[in-house]
């Protein structure tokens, strides 16, 4: 596969997976604004660190405007400056499937051509202002139609194994950057996590910890693999460590480096890649040596210091797929 190929396959993959992780805690948050006692800011701000978006926006709306919900909402979903709003990401992977028509199936085509153009249509507009929740409901099914049509139309080939390895870089990080930032945030308002709900709070501990869960759709099957109390220690567990959970860091990890093993073997010294799929593999065993697989519960800081180093190893192999195979 030409690299021009494999570099919109790999974005294209990104790009859609990026667009249902925005709908999906959009509307998390939303519900999360409306239900519970935290403050405008303590809801809002988190969604826009998670995107990488705050020093743009305060830059454009000012500090004050991170508790705005209306103006996060807008920012997140409708605007051409963020590149990770919306329908800047449907757009760009769009733009990517398009590009290479000839790979992808007719059915994930129109899928994709299809939510791009839900999000231009003007009754649209009208209906992310009736029911924003039920808008962005619309917006994930479509994404999550997308990846599904992936799956069962593609011939798993080379093609689809850019495709999917994108797909979980993008997803390790957005749950490591969400379970970060909103476990820092939430541990900070109710104390130290891994004490658990025994506070006058617990009631509202437990369901903010939930709310967590739910942005990551890791609701259900963390209470049928958890047993006791829902604390940050558990639900941390859970989203870093779970090897069963298809949006857990661990498996998310693990799958991308079986595509990228599938891309360019172990074996094949002569391939390029070999420095990005050597430290894919040192992250993927790191991840299974850690404490949170090995039966310790982790401290606040031990949890912080695992998803940080994470964030930055995803980064690094993000940048080194460009370098070593698609550049």
């Amino acid at each position: 596969m030409i690299s021009r190929v494999a570099d919109h396959a790999f974005w294209y993959g990104r790009y859609v997976e990026r667009a249902e992780s925005t709908a999906r805690l959009l509307a998390v948050t939303h519900n999360l604004a409306l239900d519970a006692e935290l403050s405008p800011e303590q809801c809002w701000r988190p969604l826009v660190i998670v995107c990488g978006e705050e020093a743009p926006y305060v830059e454009r709306f000012g500090a004050d405007a991170l508790g705005d919900r209306e103006k996060v909402q807008r920012y997140m979903t409708w605007s051409e400056e963020n590149p990770s709003s919306l329908v800047r990401s449907t757009r760009a992977a769009r733009e990517n499937a398009r590009s290479i028509r000839e790979v992808v199936s007719l059915e994930v085509w129109e899928s994709t051509n299809e939510l791009h153009l839900f999000l231009q249509r003007d009754d649209t507009r009208a209906e992310y202002d009736r029911d924003p929740v039920g808008f962005y409901r619309s917006v994930r099914q479509s994404t999550q139609l997308c990846l599904g049509l992936l799956r069962s139309t593609m011939l798993h080939d080379i093609a689809l194994d850019f495709i999917w390895l994108g797909v979980m870089l993008e997803r390790v990080g957005q749950t490591a950057r969400l379970l970060d930032v909103q476990h820092h945030a939430l541990a900070s308002a109710f104390g130290e996590a891994e004490a658990g709900p025994v506070s006058r709070y617990a009631a509202v501990e437990t369901s903010l910890w939930l709310s967590l869960l739910r942005a990551c759709s890791g609701f259900e099957p963390f209470l049928k693999t958890r047993r006791g109390a829902v604390t940050g220690a558990t639900v941390a567990d859970f989203l870093i460590g779970e090897p069963r959970f298809p949006r857990s860091v661990r498996y998310c990890v693990h799958s991308a480096y079986e595509r990228l093993c599938a891309i360019r073997p172990p074996d094949a010294e002569r391939l390029p890649g070999g420095q990005t799929l050597a430290r894919l593999a040192k992250l993927d065993a790191h991840l299974v040596d850690t404490h949170v697989v090995n039966g310790r519960t982790l401290s606040h800081a031990e949890i912080h210091a695992v998803l940080t180093h994470v964030i930055d190893e995803v980064a690094a192999i993000c940048d080194g797929i460009s370098t070593e195979l698609l550049g």
